[in-house]
């Protein structure tokens, strides 16, 4: 597992450039919270948005994620540990004040980043 990146993947390479063609600017691969031992892909701090772009594999997506041929066990309770993480950090998120964001590897960085641009833009302080 070492072999996989933690970032700067290519689905999120790819929002990230689409984000950045908005006019956005973001922190990249932050702790929305510093206490919460945590990271997202892209923070905005000042609009309090944390975005994340989620693996199909690693995350469990419903359209794409297939079950591992060999040690099913193990794979099986690990993608389990990685979602139930991830709801857990969206309710922690939410519970500051902060619009957690989730994305899957497939989708179109395009939309995702109108999205993203929307969300930020109406959260900003005025």
């Amino acid at each position: 597992m070492q072999a996989n990146k933690s970032r700067d993947t290519k689905p999120e390479v790819a929002m990230r450039r689409a984000v950045h063609a908005l006019g956005l600017r973001y922190r990249v691969s932050a702790r929305p919270l510093p206490n919460l031992r945590r990271t997202a892909d892209m923070v905005f701090r000042g609009a309090k948005v944390a975005v994340f772009v989620d693996g199909c594999f690693w995350h469990g997506c419903p359209q794409h994620h297939t079950m591992a041929v060999s040690n099913r066990t193990y794979w099986a309770n690990k993608v389990k540990r990685n979602v139930d993480r991830d709801s857990e950090t969206d309710a922690l998120l939410l519970e500051a004040g902060w619009l957690p964001m989730r994305f899957w590897e497939h989708e179109d960085p395009v939309l995702a980043a109108q999205e993203i641009a929307a969300a930020v833009r109406a959260r900003r302080p005025a």
